[in-house]
């Protein structure tokens, strides 16, 4: 699909609600992509987005350390719109600002509301289009036919029972993402990719069929998992590159590092963090 470089009427009146998913990727001061979920992003004009920050978590500070992000909004009728931009600055007030605080979702919130505004400029939007579903689905049966087949067998659990239980759901989504050449990460649905085990996922790639090719073997992704219900996991680790498994082509992927991005308490998971004694209170 062509990318255009600025958003229509219709793009921007379909971002406004704050029920929607929205994928924030960037990029870490090791060079590695991290992704969140931040549906607070909108288009406050045909070439700018913003995000509402109302808890801090990573991915800010990614933002304003390298600049260079990847965006992709999933509407509720389905609609999915991807791109690249690039974090300018932040403000603490301003129309924007009174903008999201006016949403039903900050406004009658007794506990937070947004308080900064992250202002980006759009470098390459696609037009929004309906997920594929007549190859989602397909590509989801056939992961979920061979993925066993592909399971790692690693000595210790990585994924936690619910993070596997996560990727495994038929309902769920999965987006991926790597650093492109520019520097700027991508983002790739890839709803159809399931955990084999607890250390490997695994997908088959019917769906956006041109696009997983721009992934290498060795390639350290980052791979969202999240279901509906808002619930979320993020792991990064090396792609494989693609075999076949019970006579089906999966690509997979061997996570080495899992984050929870769900507040109140953001934090890596694995490898496990050893504890700490609180000694200022």
């Amino acid at each position: 699909m062509t990318p255009k470089n600025s958003f229509s009427e219709s793009d921007m009146k379909a971002f406004a609600p704050s029920e929607k998913v929205g994928i924030i990727a960037t990029v870490t001061k090791d060079g590695l992509p991290h992704m969140s979920l931040l549906t607070s992003v909108m288009a406050s004009t045909p070439t700018q987005l913003t995000v509402g920050e109302f808890c801090q978590g990573l991915s800010k500070a990614y933002m304003r350390q390298t600049g260079k992000i990847g965006f992709a909004i999933l509407t509720l009728d389905k609609k999915l719109w991807r791109g690249k931009a690039l974090w300018t600055h932040l403000k603490k007030e301003g129309r924007e600002y009174e903008v999201y605080n006016q949403q039903p979702m900050f406004r009658y919130n007794t506990y937070f509301g947004i308080n900064t505004v992250h202002y980006l400029d759009l470098k390459e939007t696609t037009a929004g289009a309906p997920l594929p579903l007549a190859s989602i689905i397909p590509s989801a049966l056939l992961t979920k036919m061979a993925k066993s087949s592909a399971a790692k067998n690693h000595p210790e659990r990585v994924l936690s029972f619910f993070g596997e239980a996560l990727f495994n759901r038929l309902d769920s989504l999965s987006f991926l993402s790597y650093i492109d050449r520019d520097g700027f990460p991508v983002i790739i649905p890839v709803i159809q990719c399931q955990a084999s085990d607890s250390s490997r996922l695994a997908f088959h790639p019917g769906a956006f069929s041109s696009e997983p090719s721009g992934l290498e073997p060795g390639m350290t992704v980052a791979v969202f998992g999240l279901t509906m219900q808002m619930e979320d996991v993020l792991v990064r680790g090396v792609f494989n590159g693609y075999d076949r498994y019970r006579g089906i082509k999966l690509g997979t992927l061997d996570v080495d590092w899992i984050y929870n991005s769900m507040p109140p308490n953001h934090g890596q998971i694995y490898p496990p963090v050893p504890l700490e004694a609180v000694v200022n209170f």
